[in-house]
C-alpha cells in the first residue's frame, strides 16, 4: 500500500457527464481520484482523445487518462453498484493505492421517469439497487476508512430536495431518490449525536438541467435551457470546502448553494451563451423538521437488543 501525499477522494458514476466533470475538478484542486463505474475501455485505444463526455467511448478508463495527461493522479476502478462485495473492493482498491479516504461522491444512478403503471418491476429494481441499496452500501463500506481518519471526511450524495412536486410522473424513481436524501439527513444525525464534529454528508441537485447523456435529447431541442455541468462540480468543491456546521445534513441545490458562499454570476455556466437557462427546481422548500426534534424519547439499539438475546 501507498500513501498518497495529496487528499483522496472516491467519485462513484465517474465514466461520463456529471461524473466525469466532478472526478476531473477535483484532480484539479489537487485531489488523488479514484474513479468509479462500470464502465471500463482501453483508454490508449480511444480516437479521439477525449471522446465526447456524454457518450458511451467516456468510461472510467479515458476519465483517469484525461486527469493524468492534466497532470493529475488518478485510477480507474470497476463497479457494479448492486453488488457489495464489488462495491467492498472498489473501497479497498481506493485505499491500497492511496492509503487513504477523505471525500466520496455517489454520482451512480439508474434513471427510468414514468407512472407507477407503466413502470415494470424490473426498472423498479433496477432502480432501488443502484441508488438506494449502491449508496447504501458504498456508505457501509466506506464508514471505516473515515474512522481511520478520525472521522475528518466528506461525504456528498447526488439527491435532491425533498417537496411532493418531485413525485410526479416519475414515482418509482423518485422513492429512490428521496430515500437517498432520507439516508443524508439520518446519516447527519449520527455524525451529531455520536459526536463526528468533523464528518459532514451532504446531498446536491441541480436547480437547472444540465448538460450530460441524460439531457441529451434537450440539448438537440433546446441547448438554451442547459447548463455546463462545471456549475455542480464547483458546488461540490465549495462544498467539501465549506464548515462542517453550514453543510452537514442539507439538501442543497447547485445554484443556490453557490450564491450561499458568495457567487452571483451565473452566465458563464451556460452551454449556449448569453442564455439564461430556465430553472426547474421551485424556489422554496418545505421544512421537515417539528418543535420536537430533538427529542428522541426511549432511545432504541437494535444491535445491543440482539446481545441481550444471544
Amino acid at each position: 500500500m501507498t500513501t498518497s501525499s495529496r487528499q483522496v477522494a472516491l467519485v462513484v458514476g465517474a465514466s461520463r457527464g456529471i461524473g466525469r466533470q466532478i472526478a476531473i475538478d477535483l484532480a484539479r484542486d489537487g485531489y488523488a481520484v479514484a474513479v468509479a463505474a462500470k464502465s471500463t475501455s482501453d483508454a490508449s485505444q480511444t480516437h479521439p482523445f477525449p471522446p465526447d463526455p456524454n457518450s458511451s467511448e467516456s468510461t472510467v478508463s479515458t476519465v483517469e487518462r484525461e486527469i493524468r495527461e492534466a497532470g493529475g493522479e488518478a485510477t480507474a476502478i470497476n463497479v457494479d453498484t448492486r453488488d457489495f462485495p464489488s462495491i467492498q473492493r472498489m473501497v479497498d482498491q481506493t485505499v491500497a493505492k492511496y492509503g487513504r479516504l477523505d471525500v466520496l461522491v455517489y454520482n451512480s444512478g439508474a434513471i427510468w421517469w414514468a407512472s407507477v403503471e407503466k413502470t415494470p418491476m424490473k426498472r423498479f429494481q433496477l432502480m432501488q439497487r443502484v441508488n438506494v441499496e449502491g449508496l447504501y452500501g458504498t456508505i457501509q463500506a466506506a464508514l471505516p476508512q473515515f474512522e481511520k481518519i478520525g472521522w475528518k471526511g466528506r461525504i456528498i450524495v447526488v439527491s435532491p430536495p425533498i417537496y411532493s412536486r418531485f413525485f410526479r410522473g416519475k414515482t418509482a424513481y423518485a422513492m429512490g431518490k428521496v430515500a437517498m436524501s432520507v439516508l443524508t439527513q439520518g446519516l447527519a444525525m449520527d455524525f451529531e449525536r455520536e459526536g463526528k464534529r468533523d464528518m459532514a454528508i451532504t446531498s446536491i441537485w441541480p436547480a437547472t438541467a444540465i448538460q450530460s447523456a441524460a439531457t441529451e435529447k434537450l440539448a438537440r431541442e433546446d441547448a438554451s435551457d442547459l447548463r455546463k455541468p462545471t456549475i455542480f462540480s464547483d458546488a461540490i468543491l465549495a462544498m467539501i470546502r465549506a464548515p462542517v456546521a453550514d453543510v452537514n445534513g442539507c439538501l442543497e441545490l447547485d445554484e443556490d448553494f453557490l450564491r450561499k458562499r458568495g457567487v452571483n454570476e451565473f452566465g458563464g455556466y451556460s452551454v449556449v451563451p448569453g442564455s439564461e437557462p430556465r430553472r426547474i427546481m421551485p424556489e422554496h422548500f418545505p421544512d421537515l423538521t417539528v418543535r420536537e426534534q430533538d427529542d428522541e424519547g426511549r432511545r432504541m439499539d437494535s444491535t445491543k437488543l440482539r446481545v441481550s438475546k444471544l
